[in-house]
């Protein structure tokens, strides 16, 4: 059972998502948060397995709740899934850099919405398509990574380099195998010990690190989903 804890301001939303969720045979609701703040307490509380996250909440808005949740040990197996109705490239950026595993448009239908949460809960990333675009953008507008590449990816294999490279071009675990004629338990293993070595909590991180890091750029295909 995936346990879920809905953090938005308004009411007439959180009801209709506590509704879908507790629906779903294997999702149910653990709390409701109408501030950033509650959402925090909340999750140290109840310790979901996904918070769905507003991102502009009073008192304390949705990224900043969602650092505050990811850096505490005691939500270490927390997933944070930001909902929100804007797709602004700032809320993009934060709210990865703060941690969350996904990102997704309050209008995504209520199927693709449950799949998001199944994904998030297993440990995996996902970015809504209408925004992918605009993630790839960001990165382009940055200046080049002051901290020089071999520093950032110390440890990690020429292999390994290149399967990050394919992961955060949204490569699945089943294409990264027929990509690189591996296996997929091999791939899987590639992808654990970057997730260890790069210290990050899943996939949605391991994007972040090789735009970072300049391993990848904004040139080709950006990420649809992160799975």
């Amino acid at each position: 059972m995936i346990r879920v804890l809905i953090a938005d301001d308004q009411a007439l939303l959180r009801g209709s998502f506590r509704l879908l969720v507790d629906l779903t045979p294997d999702c149910t609701t653990v709390g409701e948060a109408g501030t950033g703040v509650e959402a925090v307490a909340l999750a140290g509380r109840h310790r979901p397995d996904v918070v769905l996250m507003d991102v502009r909440m009073p008192e304390m808005d949705g990224i900043d709740a969602t650092r505050r949740i990811c850096a505490d040990p005691a939500t270490a197996g927390t997933r944070v899934l930001i909902l929100t109705t804007f797709d602004l490239d700032e809320y993009v950026y934060g709210a990865l850099r703060a941690g969350a595993s996904g990102f997704l448009l309050k209008d995504t239908p209520p199927a693709e919405l449950l799949a998001g949460i199944r994904v998030v809960a297993a440990g995996e990333g996902l970015l809504a398509p209408t925004v992918t675009r605009r993630l790839i953008d960001e990165f382009a507008r940055r200046p080049e990574p002051a901290r020089p590449l071999p520093r950032r990816l110390n440890g990690v294999t020429e292999r390994e380099r290149e399967v990050l490279a394919l992961v955060a071009r949204g490569l699945s675990n089943a294409e990264l195998a027929a990509h690189l004629s591996l296996s997929l338990a091999t791939v899987k293993t590639h992808v654990g010990r970057l997730l260890t070595k790069l210290a990050v909590r899943d996939r949605a991180q391991l994007v972040i690190v090789a735009y970072e890091t300049g391993l990848v750029g904004p040139s080709g295909p950006g990420p649809v989903d992160l799975r």
